[in-house]
């Protein structure tokens, strides 16, 4: 992923990589602030990395000449610390340690991510830290990380779909938003999870990941693809399939949902469109898109997508070479 995050802070953000340092996956660009107006976007304002997991918003270097005075010099600043390490990794757990505990551990969905600050911090070698206090993400170093079952699910998308509907009923999604006007962090959310009853759209569904998510909180599914479902899930009698192209028919044709997901491969364009479509529609309130990216990245396209009220665009842990597109009233 720093390859995708370099490109972008070249090509949308116009800052060189010779003007950057690396820490492992850990991109410093000295001198760049992030002050309205610091960056060109459609908004007039200034936006966050959409490749970045989580952002130091204010960082500063620190020496320090033991563990202890680490751990001490982190606190005075605040309660709450996570890191990310690309080095001294037994060091960087002894002042772990002695901060405040935090959960480090993976989740079980559902869940939701408490709405509390969270800093980072990471060790550039023994005595010298790299931190900020404000950072972008309410989870530790931005990631949130899942118990799997490697059984029941059809596929591994099924993650994708649990991990944005966490962040849906989590206020902020997740993400810590300040000052009020940083572009590319969600919306306040904090919206129920799909749940019994509920009638959900399935876009591009095959063979079933995002469908066995929605089936286990209980929704009526209907899932729309040329490719037919896994077995067990063609013989659920809450889900209907359609084999079908999902661009061909129409919100109207369609009717109205509680949620519409989108998991299918196409152009940014094409799904914006759709998205639109469904928008204005009044036929949904809640969407859950992934966008494919196909060979260089349209940065406009994809503000687009980050300009419709109520919505966001991030990329999640278990995304791949995509984004993911929430949309929550």
């Amino acid at each position: 992923m720093k390859e995708r995050l370099l490109r972008e802070l070249t090509v949308r953000f116009h800052i060189k990589s010779s003007q950057c340092k690396e820490y492992g996956d850990l991109i410093y660009c000295p001198g760049w602030e992030l002050t309205p107006g610091s960056t060109k976007t459609p908004y007039g304002t200034y936006s966050l990395p959409y490749w970045s997991r989580t952002t130091y918003i204010e960082p500063f270097i620190a020496e320090f000449a033991s563990i202890g005075e680490a751990a001490r010099l982190l606190k005075n600043i605040q309660r709450s610390w996570a890191s990310y390490q690309f080095t001294q990794f037994r060091r960087a757990t002894l002042i772990q340690d002695k901060l405040h505990y935090i959960n480090l551990k993976t989740r079980t969905f559902p869940c939701s991510i408490p709405a509390s600050d969270i800093g980072a911090y990471t060790l550039l070698d023994q005595n010298t830290l790299f931190a900020s206090a404000k950072t972008s993400s309410y989870l530790p170093a931005g990631a949130l990380v899942l118990e799997e079952d490697h059984k029941n699910p059809p596929s591994r998308a099924y993650l994708k779909l649990q991990e944005a509907l966490i962040r849906a009923s989590s206020v902020g999604g997740g993400c810590f938003r300040t000052p009020s006007d940083i572009v590319g962090l969600p919306q306040p959310y904090g919206v129920p999870l799909p749940s019994e009853g509920m009638r959900c759209l399935d876009a591009g569904g095959s063979p079933g990941g995002w469908a066995w998510v929605l089936r286990e909180l209980g929704c009526d599914v209907v899932s729309i693809d040329r490719s037919e479902l896994a077995p067990s899930l063609m013989s659920d009698k809450k889900v209907t399939f359609l084999k079908h192209d999902v661009f061909t028919l129409t919100p109207e044709e369609l009717g109205s949902f509680d949620w519409v997901f989108s998991d299918i491969i196409c152009y940014p364009e094409r799904l914006l469109t759709w998205i639109h479509s469904w928008l204005d529609s009044g036929l949904v309130c809640n969407m859950i898109c992934t966008i494919k990216m196909q060979g260089e990245i349209n940065w406009d396209v994809i503000d687009e997508f980050a300009k419709i009220p109520h919505s966001t665009v991030m990329h999640l842990n278990y995304n791949k070479h995509e984004f993911t597109w929430i949309h929550t009233i």
